[in-house]
């Protein structure tokens, strides 16, 4: 789970312990704030979320209130949900989009809500099956393409994820959402330096929020680089909190043999990289890569 961006300092901790569980195969998946989401279309034709607490059970009562008057009905279905997602009542989120779905079902934008909401619910292959139907191909649509990807990676299909989010990349290059998604998927298959760069580049980005430096103080503190990884968490929280969330990932990781042997491969990694050529007719290198397979740590963002 990659850090999140809130302002309690126990949900920055807990999940920045909890993705590196995941990414061990140490705890269930869970719900949090991930990757696949990004201020696309629906985020924008809409009134943006409150940030604080108040506002944002006041923004779920009124919006519930005209989803009562009008069941289905797409904008009142769509803001709704949205509030749900960001208060985590993921399952009631899926049921209003359901509703709305049943009612427009071929709604790019009600299908694209209702596949976000749906993967926030744990529902990842009915979520997938509704991402499919959110576009057209020769109008493709990069915010659900980077949810399928965030889907795809959920599923263990980390090969798949990635097409997906390199060619919603295609269409917004640049795009911290989705190259933050990318990097987070490479550390997913144990390719830390490649996560690493997709994320520094990422976090280079103007537009790049709390998240996306978060997941890479995260990969950096995978790596073992912890002076680094503190030094970015603090643009985003306080020093005893960056101290916190990369002590408790390194203590994480002394207790778990995978990641020690992860954080040597990688060394490996860059070692042979940096190696002169093997001339011609000499042995082939080995690659230090490790082996994917390690179970997903993301989910959707509310927004």
């Amino acid at each position: 789970m990659p850090f999140r961006s809130e302002n309690r300092f126990s949900s920055r901790r807990l999940g920045a312990v909890a993705f590196v569980a995941l990414l061990m195969g140490a705890a269930p998946l869970a719900g949090c704030q991930g990757l696949g989401d990004a201020n696309g279309s629906i985020a924008t034709i809409h009134q943006p979320l409150p940030t604080d607490d108040a506002g944002l059970r006041a923004y779920a009562a009124d919006w519930g209130r005209r989803y009562d008057a009008s069941p289905g009905e797409k904008v009142a279905s769509i803001n709704y949900a949205r509030a749900l997602r960001a208060l985590t009542r993921y399952d009631e989120a899926a049921a209003v989009m359901q509703a709305a779905a049943v009612k427009a079902p071929h709604d790019f934008e009600a299908l694209g809500a209702y596949g976000k909401a749906l993967a926030d619910d744990g529902q990842f292959e009915q979520s997938k099956e509704v991402l499919a139907r959110a576009y057209t191909p020769e109008r493709p649509d990069w915010t659900i393409m980077s949810v399928q990807g965030s889907v795809a990676d959920r599923l263990g299909d980390h090969e798949g994820a990635q097409k997906f989010y390199s060619d919603a990349l295609k269409i917004a290059p640049g795009e911290p959402s989705v190259l933050s998604n990318l990097g987070l998927s490479y550390a997913l298959t144990k390719r830390l330096p490649e996560a690493e760069q997709a994320l520094r580049e990422a976090s280079a980005s103007p537009i790049a929020d709390a998240r996306v430096r978060q997941n890479l103080a995260l990969i950096l503190s995978l790596e073992g680089k912890f002076a680094e990884a503190e030094q970015i968490s603090r643009r985003d929280m306080t020093a005893e909190a960056a101290a916190a969330n990369v002590a408790a990932i390194k203590q994480m990781i002394a207790q778990n043999d995978s990641w020690r042997d992860l954080q040597t491969g990688a060394k490996a990694k860059r070692a042979m990289l940096a190696a002169p050529a093997l001339a011609p007719g000499g042995p082939a290198p080995t690659s230090a890569a490790a082996a994917p397979g390690a179970p997903l740590a993301l989910s959707v963002p509310p927004s």
